[in-house]
């Protein structure tokens, strides 16, 4: 049998190459590559991750939820910008053709203005959680929508590309994440730092239980803003995560007694054993 070499008439195809220009252009830096493509295709629904949930109209984001993060209601109602009990009403009376943010809207009883601020500053602070690195996978339920309803959508590539941005600025303040969640306590430096009057605040309420995140809750501030201010703050060397209890130590019980029907062991010396020793070392000394 002869074997027959066989020349290509024409190279191979290339293979292909990313575009690293159009890929930053977009700000797609690989954060979550599911809601890169639930934006591709338009979808619209929720993105539940482990730290939280992202709702999706047409592809864009319209709102966000964190546990780590104080939501909408807070952030409207803490400084006096919206009753608590303008928004409790504007809750109930939600139904599936009205949301909570066009009923607010219609009412009077918050500006086109203030409501667009605090619901895209609430959207990127949760987001940032949700979006965090995550050991669990997401899931997404296609068609479902938020009670609280859209102000204005957020394109994913934004929200990645800030979500980014402020990933970097933390790790440039202070690199350990540890002080994120952790109880915070205070530190007594011998000159303490000057500190701004937002940080200020944000000292007053470390009191060894509460962390970044309650702490941003009881100010009624944004979450990410108060983890910016603790990371200066332990970077000042005014603040530190409180140490970890140390073990318990468990004291040993009385030992265990001899089991029933067995010969006790007695922890003495016969005294004929040690005369007979006796003995035979004199006799071997002779």
């Amino acid at each position: 049998m002869t074997a027959v070499k066989a020349t290509p008439t024409s190279p191979p195809p290339r293979l292909p190459v990313r575009d690293k220009a159009a890929a930053g252009d977009r700000g797609w830096g690989g954060v979550s590559p599911m809601l890169t493509r639930l934006a591709a295709e338009e979808a619209t629904g929720v993105l539940v991750r482990e730290r939280g949930s992202l709702h999706l109209v047409d592809g864009g984001v319209v709102h966000a939820e964190s546990p780590s993060a104080p939501g909408l209601d807070l952030l409207l109602t803490a400084h006096g910008t919206l009753g608590a009990e303008a928004w409790e009403a504007a809750a109930r009376a939600t139904d599936d053709r009205h949301a909570t943010t066009r009923l607010l809207l219609d009412g009077g009883l918050v500006s086109p203005g203030a409501l667009e601020l605090c619901h895209l500053g609430a959207l990127y602070d949760a987001a940032y959680f949700v979006l965090a690195p995550s050991s669990t996978p997401g899931r997404f339920r296609y068609g479902v929508t938020h009670p609280l309803g859209g102000v204005r959508p957020v394109p994913v590539a934004a929200l990645e590309r800030e979500t980014l941005r402020r990933r970097d600025l933390l790790h440039r303040v202070w690199p350990d994440a540890a002080t994120d969640g952790a109880p915070l306590v205070r530190a007594d430096p011998v000159a303490p730092a000057p500190v701004t009057p937002r940080q200020a605040a944000v000292l007053a309420q470390v009191d060894g239980v509460r962390t970044a995140t309650d702490i941003a809750r009881a100010l009624g501030r944004r979450a990410y803003p108060t983890l910016l201010d603790v990371r200066r703050l332990v970077s000042a060397g005014l603040v530190s995560p409180r140490p970890a209890a140390p073990a318990a130590v468990t004291a040993p019980g009385p030992a265990p007694g001899p089991s029933p029907g067995a010969t006790p062991v007695l922890d003495v010396v016969d005294p004929d054993i040690t005369l007979l020793k006796r003995l035979r070392d004199a006799l071997e000394a002779l």
